[in-house]
């Protein structure tokens, strides 16, 4: 999620969603054709090593590739194994893009976070944010404009904009705009509720809650309260043992993630400080989404791009990208770490 808005709204070209076989030329591929090839270094990129545990991860001589660029603000990549290809939000264009190895990028569904009268819903941030897979592998988004956690109805190989609600209440009130979400094994959901999506975030009158969450929503679609004790609650992870739930804070004083262990119910029995970046990090950004590898190793946008830590929660290694970074997304191999950085999409080689 974008931690600053922008002073100026985003124009959102409105055209059919589209999926495979989608036209990658032009205007309907929202994006620049001379940024495709895998050989493109992104600029002002590079690998900084913070401790010999970084480099068992990644090379300090590693290229950032830039894949594709022209969208508005880029979020929420997924990576899908079956296919091999990777799904990314563009938020304010309000679709979910598709990247394929020496296919380039394609409109794979519009809309993606908005559904209601486009003249009547939130202008700046509307489309959809994290994305997932459930257990049946199929799509599930945080929808920004239409307030939920929405299903997508269709199969991936054929996607379609019909959805259905997983979740979209606490208590009878509207979520605010559900920014990144994560399923346990178990099946239940966790996932955080910023304002970042409503048109006047915090001080939207559409808001119905007085404060920003992280959810659990349970497979009978219960959503109960896991904490809201943070301003705002952002990127979110479950750890592989299944035991603990990660969350980024993106407060300008706290930029922290926080760590929470889970009882029996799944709901926080404990919390801890994974990581919190101090007065002397010079670097601008904040924490945002990530993921983490079968190992436990942590891939987080953050200040400078993005920060890896290893599994106890030391800071190893940077990957600076040059841009505002919103999130990451691993391979199945885990050999490629794909990055949504501002109106870009990266990725980089690890070992």
């Amino acid at each position: 999620m974008k931690i600053l808005l922008l002073a100026s709204l985003f124009s959102i070209v409105l055209f059919s969603s589209c999926g495979d076989n989608a036209d990658t030329s032009g205007e309907n591929a929202n994006t620049d054709s001379s940024a495709v090839k895998a050989d493109n270094t992104a600029p002002n990129t590079n690998i900084e090593i913070l401790d010999p545990e970084g480099a068992t991860l990644i090379d300090s001589t590693a290229k950032v590739e830039n894949l594709a660029g022209g969208f508005s603000w880029t979020e929420g990549p997924l990576y899908v194994a079956d296919g091999d290809y990777v799904l990314f939000s563009d938020i304010p264009a309000n679709k979910v893009m598709k990247w394929k190895e020496g296919q380039g990028v394609t409109t794979f569904l519009y809309p993606a976070g908005y559904t209601g009268d486009s003249s009547k819903g939130p202008k700046n941030e509307p489309g959809s944010n994290g994305l997932m897979l459930d257990k049946d592998g199929k799509l599930v988004l945080c929808q920004h404009g239409d307030r939920r956690i929405a299903r997508m109805k269709s199969p991936l190989s054929d996607p379609k904009p019909e959805y259905e609600t997983v979740a979209d209440k606490y208590n009878g009130k509207r979520f605010n705009s559900p920014n990144d979400a994560v399923y346990h094994p178990n099946g239940n959901l966790y996932l955080t509720d910023p304002p970042y999506g409503l048109q006047d975030g915090e001080k939207d009158p559409a808001k119905e809650l007085d404060f920003h969450g992280v959810f659990l929503v349970r497979p009978n679609g219960k959503v109960e309260l896991v904490t809201k004790e943070y301003k705002w609650p952002n990127g979110i992870a479950i750890t592989p043992d299944g035991k603990s739930l990660i969350v980024a804070h993106s407060d300008g004083e706290n930029r922290a993630f926080m760590k929470y262990e889970l009882n029996e119910k799944g709901l926080a029995a404990s919390k801890s400080v994974f990581y919190r970046f101090d007065s002397t990090e010079k670097e601008e950004g904040a924490p945002d989404g990530f993921k983490i590898s079968k190992k436990g190793y942590v891939f987080s946008s953050g200040p400078g791009g993005v920060c890896i830590f290893n599994p106890s929660g030391k800071f190893i290694a940077r990957i600076h990208t040059g841009q505002a970074t919103s999130n990451t997304a691993l391979s199945a191999d885990e050999k490629w770490l794909y990055m949504t950085c501002d109106d870009f999409f990266y990725r980089v080689a690890l070992k």
